[in-house]
């Protein structure tokens, strides 16, 4: 037979020079071989299944190249990890649902809203939502006032049925494989309770001696279980106020209410302008702020605004602007921003102050309403509260006030040395249950306002009649907001 030598040269010299070039790749980090897929492998081509070139035979590629062996996946591993993508994918695509839905609310809003900001849609860290309060952004419950803190009990209790709702479904994830050990258990539990019962004879000739002391324990702790349910009792009490006589321009609002502002889904909308708190302000009224007024419910910072834009028309006429200002309590009560951004919004109404000028700031720390008044010139502040007892400032508002009486001593050129004075005045007339701050927060701007010497300091003075307020003096306040917001009715 003949054979082609030159042929076969040739073929090896070309193989041999792929073999050169395929390692000096491999030195040079270029190319990385990986198992059977070697430099011989590359340079003569994939070998036959379950061989391996230039070493004999007998030797499989898992025995030379050491390659671990396949691992199986479950079926159910498998449809695990499918699950998995599919939630991904449709997560994704629910997410970009609703940003479209939302860019539409947007849009619709802006249209219905003069001077729409789409900020206030954006959600804030208040204590409802910490306690799991859904929060609508229209009427933001976060300035809500309510000083029973049922609700907040309430919720603590629906965070512990949660909690104890996720104990659960690890119990039962966990109960089927302790269903083995349990069985074994049982047996030895069976012999240990013949020992049990000896014991429990004698246990019993015990406890019968000691009953008789217990008795006595158990009654006085019961006795002072009443006396603190009866005191939670009276501190969450609220007024049966279904009886009260609605002042006749509320009724004529709720009546709006009825049949303008619900069938149509309308809101009303307010302009504050720049005098009131500083700014111009656009703020609205929705029908549940009307129903829960009219009905003396909590009420929140966009009613308390309202009437005092109302009293600012008294103050105009009275001709007392250059000696009462108002701060706006919906952008300095709790959650309304950072504590450095709130007491640059007081610090920015002092610098407007004139003399001996005083600005009330109602300020909710978190669901009560209370009545801060600050005398920049004379470094102090009045705190009214109308909760009974010695009532105490909230310390974040304390720091607010200090911090923007710092800002003003900077910018008027006087060195901050002592710290400022602040006073409580405890002969305000005092709520009769849990509902009454933000109404008595409005009374208390107005009786101020109403004199005008400001001597507010003598009449809550300590040693004055803490007696609540008759209901007239808190219908004139819902009369006067009333008639004030019926201006804007179409």
């Amino acid at each position: 037979m003949y054979y082609n030598v030159d042929f076969y040269i040739g073929a090896s010299c070309e193989i041999i020079y792929c073999v050169d070039e395929l390692q000096k790749q491999v030195a040079e980090g270029s190319l990385s071989i990986i198992g059977s897929n070697d430099v011989l492998t590359l340079a003569l081509g994939p070998e036959h299944p379950g061989r391996v070139r230039g070493v004999g035979a007998g030797i499989s590629p898992k025995q030379f190249f050491n390659l671990p062996r396949p691992q199986r996946v479950k079926f159910a591993d498998q449809l695990k990890e499918s699950v998995r993508i599919v939630l991904q994918e449709e997560t994704k695509k629910m997410e970009a649902r609703i940003e479209a839905e939302r860019e539409h609310l947007l849009s619709q809003l802006s249209h219905l809203i003069p001077n729409f900001d789409p900020s206030m849609l954006k959600p804030k860290t208040s204590p409802c939502q910490n306690q799991g309060l859904q929060q609508s952004p229209m009427n933001p419950m976060s300035d809500k006032a309510s000083c029973s803190g049922a609700e907040v009990r309430s919720l603590h209790l629906e965070d512990d049925t949660a909690r104890n709702g996720e104990q659960q479904e690890q119990t039962k994830s966990g109960a089927l494989d302790n269903q083995d050990e349990e069985k074994k258990e049982e047996n030895k539990d069976e012999q240990k309770m013949g020992e049990k019962k000896d014991e429990g004879k004698k246990e019993e000739k015990k406890e019968n001696k000691d009953e008789g002391k217990e008795e006595d324990t158990n009654v006085e702790e019961k006795k002072e279980e009443k006396q603190d349910e009866e005191h939670d009792e009276e501190s969450n009490e609220v007024v049966d106020y279904s009886n009260v006589e609605v002042p006749s321009s509320l009724q004529s609002l709720c009546g709006y209410v009825e049949t303008t502002l619900k069938p149509q889904g309308k809101i009303m909308t307010f302009n504050i302008e720049k005098e009131v708190f500083g700014a111009d302000r656009s703020t609205f009224v929705l029908h549940e702020d009307i129903t829960q007024f009219s009905g003396m419910e909590e009420i929140g910072a966009t009613v308390v605004a309202v009437y005092m834009r109302c009293l600012y028309d008294l103050l105009r006429e009275a001709n007392m602007c250059s000696m009462v200002g108002f701060i706006d309590p919906a952008q300095v009560s709790a959650n309304a921003g950072s504590l450095t951004d709130r007491s640059r919004i007081v610090a920015s109404r002092l610098q407007k102050t004139d003399g001996e000028q005083i600005f009330m700031m109602p300020y909710n720390p978190g669901r009560h309403w209370v009545l801060l008044i600050v005398r920049a010139k004379r470094e102090t502040v009045y705190f009214l509260d109308p909760l009974p007892g010695n009532r105490v400032v909230d310390e974040e508002g304390k720091n607010i006030v200090n911090s923007a009486l710092k800002i003003y001593n900077s910018h008027i050129g006087r060195p901050g040395c002592k710290a400022p004075i602040w006073k409580t005045l405890p002969g305000t007339p005092k709520q009769p249950s849990s509902v009454e701050c933000g109404y008595y927060v409005m009374r208390f701007m107005r009786d101020i306002i109403m004199d005008p010497s400001l001597e507010f300091e003598k009449k809550f003075a300590k040693g004055k009649d803490q007696a609540p307020y008759p209901q007239a003096a808190i219908d004139e306040v819902r009369k006067e907001w009333a008639e004030f917001v019926c201006l804007h009715m179409d």
